[in-house]
């Protein structure tokens, strides 16, 4: 369960085609960058790593750097391109300009190894809050409840993609970013494969076995596409903004017309909305506060304790579910 919104049918089309406009330009904003493009910026990475990243030098850089920088993959040409950043953005602080991004991603000042800490933090705390809320799930839901091994698949599936999305905000390389983006479509994929199991396959388990089936087709895609073809930011984001709205109308449609059977069926109504709501922080993008708290370490933060309502109702109904699931019986 990722995504929701309600209202009428054309009100929801406006909306998607407002956050697909968007998201594209965020990701055109991704490819080039104003402070890279720069010459200053150009020759000051290219003056340090002459200076500084051969022989003696780059023997001493590499003598002197601490463990953890090592290990999380800093070079000095990735110092070189730091340290020049930061100058680049006091001669345009100088001259009275607004600070511009670099390579796709606003200036952040390190902390350790951690190129983006408060995104970091957040992602942590996110899988954290996760991995708490399936323990309790785990110890209050019999095994014998119809969506328990659904609902394990898809915390353990979000872990993941929480992990991954921890370690790109660490250190973002070639393929730490290729990992947070596709775990997080596998998770927005399979939140469509919950919601279908939960509102059709418990009675019709050929339906969830078919979607499930094309969802993993769809997955191999676009992994295929974004790997062999082309990364293009603006169709990964378009991709999992329309899933996402699929299944915000999905889950709002099931919770509407189970409103009278169901006590807690609010609780699923009030994640998908805040999910889809709070994601709506990510279009605010603006340079971070002491640079460190941008839109998108906000936007993470918001979620964590989103879990926490998530899993309660998770719990309510899969024991719902494990009470009413009797010989002649109907589940909702």
């Amino acid at each position: 369960m990722l995504c929701l919104m309600s209202g009428r049918s054309h009100s929801s089309m406006t909306r998607l085609m407002f956050l697909a406009a968007a998201v594209f330009l965020l990701s055109a904003a991704a490819s080039a960058s104003q402070g890279d493009k720069e010459p200053v910026y150009r020759d000051c990475v290219k003056q340090c790593v002459r200076t500084n990243c051969t022989g003696a030098r780059l023997r001493g850089f590499q003598s002197s750097q601490p463990p953890y920088m090592a290990l999380t993959g800093w070079t000095c040409r990735d110092d070189c391109r730091y340290q020049c950043m930061w100058t680049t953005v006091g001669l345009y602080q100088a001259e009275g300009y607004s600070v511009p991004q670099f390579h796709g991603k606003w200036p952040f000042a390190r902390f350790l190894c951690f190129e983006e800490p408060a995104s970091a933090l957040a992602s942590l705390l996110n899988g954290l809050a996760c991995l708490l809320m399936l323990l309790r799930y785990r110890s209050t839901v019999p095994r014998q409840s119809p969506m328990y091994h659904t609902i394990t698949a898809f915390s353990l599936i979000s872990l993941n993609a929480w992990f991954w999305s921890t370690v790109f905000h660490t250190r973002d390389t070639y393929l730490t970013e290729k990992m947070d983006y596709f775990c997080a479509s596998a998770v927005i994929l399979y939140s469509i494969y919950l919601c279908c199991v939960r509102t059709l396959g418990l009675r019709r388990p050929a339906i969830s076995s078919m979607v499930g089936a094309l969802l993993i087709l769809a997955f191999t895609s676009h992994v295929s596409y974004l790997t062999f073809v082309s990364f293009d930011y603006g169709y990964n984001m378009a991709a999992n903004a329309t899933i996402g709205m699929i299944n915000l109308l999905w889950w709002l449609c099931w919770c509407w017309l189970n409103r009278r059977i169901l006590p807690y069926w609010w609780k699923c109504g009030m994640v998908v909305l805040l999910l889809h709501g709070l994601a709506l922080l990510e279009l605010l993008d603006f340079p971070p506060l002491f640079w460190v708290l941008d839109a998108h370490a906000v936007w993470h933060l918001s979620t964590v304790p989103v879990h926490f309502l998530f899993y309660s109702f998770l719990i309510d109904d899969s024991l719902h579910l494990l009470n009413t699931e009797k010989p002649g019986v109907k589940l909702d």
